[in-house]
């Protein structure tokens, strides 16, 4: 049977993009990705994880990633949340399949998985409807095939990260929570007056940040 698997990285930062991947493999060669020790990337330590994205890559039928950069989170989010304009990139990625999926393991942000995969449904093609679609919390430490889809996004997102470190300096991860990143927005936005070009401006913490300042929210355009 040929399945994909389909994860994000990057959804709760306030800074940089977030990414999703799809995976597609033969369900024969499951025990093959588990065998070099692809799961939840969250689970593995990043050296890791950049040794792990060849091997996987080369094990896929089929893999894709969208990077969802800040200036369109910003524009979307305008309209959307981010649980719908997340279902819309996973959408994208299984319309673009080339391969004849029978399945599609979702790892679901929605606290009820089966509104998730409604909203998948809503932006799917004709001719994708006919794929089951199985949406499920954690599902990245449930299915090797979404472990696999969560490497790729994860390293792919940390690649990004590290282009903006080298123009701007350590941002830290881009959590809300990483002291370094706090430090880092801080600093910008009072010798600044705004944000940094790379912030998602609807988070909190850049709300925050601004308040403390004085200062209103950036223009979109």
């Amino acid at each position: 049977m040929i399945i994909a698997g389909i994860d994000e990285a990057g959804r709760g930062p306030c800074f940089g993009p977030m990414v999703v991947s799809i995976v597609v493999i033969d369900t024969k060669n499951e025990s093959e990705l588990k065998s070099i020790g692809v799961k939840d990337s969250k689970e593995i330590l990043p050296k890791k994880r950049e040794s792990l994205l060849l091997k996987v890559k080369e094990k896929t039928l089929e893999h894709q990633t969208i990077i969802l950069e800040v200036k369109e989170i910003n524009s979307l989010m305008v309209k959307y949340s981010l649980n719908e304009i997340e279902a819309m990139k996973i959408a994208e990625l299984i319309n673009n399949l080339d391969e004849e999926v029978e399945k599609v393991f979702v790892d679901s942000p929605d606290s009820i998985p089966k509104k998730f995969e409604e909203r998948i449904r809503k932006y799917l093609n004709k001719d994708k409807q006919k794929i089951k679609i199985i949406s499920e919390n954690k599902a990245d430490s449930k299915y090797v095939v979404v472990g696999a889809a969560s490497i790729i996004a994860k390293v792919t997102r940390d690649k990004e990260i590290e282009k903006i470190c080298e123009k701007f300096g350590d941002i830290g991860s881009g959590y809300p929570s990483d002291p370094y990143t706090k430090k880092f927005l801080a600093e910008y936005v009072e010798k600044n007056g705004k944000l940094p070009p790379f912030s998602r401006i609807f988070w909190k913490t850049c709300e925050v940040a601004l308040e403390q300042k004085g200062t209103t929210q950036q223009k979109l355009f």
